[in-house]
């Protein structure tokens, strides 16, 4: 499969792939380049702005990546298992009647009225 039909699906997929990563870099590298390049041949502070600007982008999506990496993401099927077994646990709780105890509302919420 070619690098663009991987990117292209990759669109699709949950999560991060190889390819997403791999056209990530690509692009912020080649980002990075035509900045230092502009700057030397301009020397103008707007680049050099915008060169700081692109690396700290380029630190904090490289970060927010690893982070991705290390959470295990969770198939569609694995959270509609997840929110079944809550709404079975909610019923279950519903059926059980309340106590007076568990319905009784504690001193520090009950409304206060002030003095005129």
């Amino acid at each position: 499969m070619s690098f663009f039909v991987e990117l292209w699906e990759s669109v699709f997929t949950p999560g991060t792939t190889p390819a997403l990563i791999t056209a990530t870099h690509a692009s912020f590298i080649l980002l990075i380049i035509s900045l230092i390049t502009l700057i030397y041949l301009t020397k103008s502070i707007h680049f050099f702005n915008l060169l700081v600007i692109a690396v700290l982008l380029y630190g904090t999506v490289f970060w927010f990546i690893n982070e991705l990496q290390k959470v295990k993401l969770q198939s569609n099927e694995e959270l509609a298992n997840k929110d079944g077994d809550a709404k079975k646990e909610a019923e279950t709780t519903k059926d059980t009647p309340a106590t007076a105890e568990s319905t009784s509302v504690p001193d520090s919420n009950k409304v206060k009225k002030r003095k005129a």
